[in-house]
């Protein structure tokens, strides 16, 4: 019976040994993190900037995978369909929190499919006008959506995006009209505002920051519900006149689900250590973040709470993307 109980418990342990080692010597190849989106963007630069802080703190090699499409779902699909070993992760956006409302059917299921890694950091658009123009400021815009319901347009640059969304949400908000305008980017958008063909954006701050330095667009206010630093004197949309306003955009790090929770942990360590980095804090201000590296359950709860928000938002405007 000794002998017996002795084989038993040694071919258990012996069963128990990969998985052990294979945490242990966790990462023992090359990671990849894929991002939905083509190269250069705002998505892009935030995750190769995670990537070669995390690479340095993991002692591995990690790279970008970058694959857009279907307005994020081919890359994030990509991920979900991937081994959960921790070598596949995937850089989640505000679309991770939409797509779900925007489309009537999924390849994936947003949480059964993945598991929650790190809420990175979130950050916020700005609303411009042509420094031209008579809106000064929010009040001024409000005042002349309603004068002329049908005169304002805004620029986006795709149904869903937080430009698009963010817009949505105003409009909701202060009750006006603003007609939509859609474009394949942030540059061709900026182009005809600058130019007079649309009157507002609620655009990245990548992507106007520079302008506005240069007076080349006029800021009127952020889209964060509060101040941000980086614009000290710019006031949220619902300080200036439409309150409960509020619209910020995120990056969050995700795996496919069934990772070892040894894995997601560490992985949201050397996350952590990441945004503390010189090269995020000088990231963090040219593209508006706000640090964050949290715990894995708060990437869950916030997102979830994201996803609810912005289904009515999509809903009443009778958004869908078939």
């Amino acid at each position: 019976m000794f002998h017996t109980r002795f084989a038993v418990a040694a071919l258990a342990l012996l069963w128990a040994l990969p998985a052990n080692d294979a945490l242990a010597i966790y990462p023992e190849r090359t990671i990849r993190i894929v991002v939905p989106f083509a190269p250069g963007g705002g998505t892009d630069v935030i995750a190769r900037t995670l990537a070669q802080e995390m690479a340095k703190d993991l002692g591995a090699t990690i790279i970008i995978e970058n694959k857009p499409g279907a307005g994020t779902i081919i890359g994030t699909q990509t991920v979900a369909a991937s081994e959960p070993d921790g070598y596949t992760l995937l850089m989640g956006t505000f679309a991770n929190a939409v797509n779900p409302s925007l489309n009537a059917k999924l390849p994936y299921d947003p949480h059964r499919d993945f598991a929650a890694v790190a809420l990175i950091a979130r950050s916020f658009n700005i609303v411009v006008v042509n420094p031209a123009s008579p809106i000064k400021s929010i009040a001024d815009l409000i005042a002349a959506a309603k004068s002329d319901p049908n005169k304002l347009s805004y620029g986006t640059y795709g149904t869903g995006t937080s430009a698009h969304l963010a817009g949505e949400l105003f409009k909701n908000l202060a009750k006006i009209n603003l007609t939509t305008v859609p474009y394949k980017g942030a540059a061709p958008a900026i182009t005809d505002l600058l130019g007079g063909q649309i009157q507002v954006m609620f655009t990245t701050v990548a992507s106007a920051a520079s302008l506005v330095a240069a007076g080349q667009l006029r800021a009127l206010a952020v889209t964060l519900a509060e101040r941000s630093p980086a614009f000290p004197d710019l006031p949220t949309v619902a300080e200036a006149g439409v309150p409960g306003y509020a619209a910020e955009s995120w990056y969050g790090l995700y795996a496919p689900a069934k990772t070892p929770a040894e894995i997601i942990g560490r992985l949201n360590k050397s996350a952590a250590r990441a945004v503390q980095s010189e090269a995020f804090k000088k990231l963090g201000v040219n593209e508006g973040l706000v640090m964050v590296a949290s715990e894995p359950a708060e990437l869950d709860r916030y997102v979830r709470g994201e996803e609810e928000r912005w289904r009515k938002v999509i809903r009443d405007a009778n958004i869908r993307i078939e």
